[in-house]
């Protein structure tokens, strides 16, 4: 589900590092919404990043 319909942008992966550099996983989500787009002339909804939204990637129904 948290994972951009339109170039596939999802979690990443890495440490948390501590000030006594201990290390533990920690993940980034990146920021999609579930938005309502134009697809073929239809409404449908999608889950798609901010950055496809913002650089006009989709077109908003």
């Amino acid at each position: 589900m948290a994972k951009c319909a339109v170039c596939g942008k999802g979690v990443h992966f890495g440490n948390n590092v501590s000030h006594s550099h201990r290390r533990s996983n920690r993940i980034w989500h990146s920021n999609i919404k579930r938005v309502k787009c134009k697809v073929n002339g239809a409404a449908k909804r999608m889950y798609v990043c901010t950055r496809c939204l913002r650089s006009g990637a989709v077109e908003r129904a």
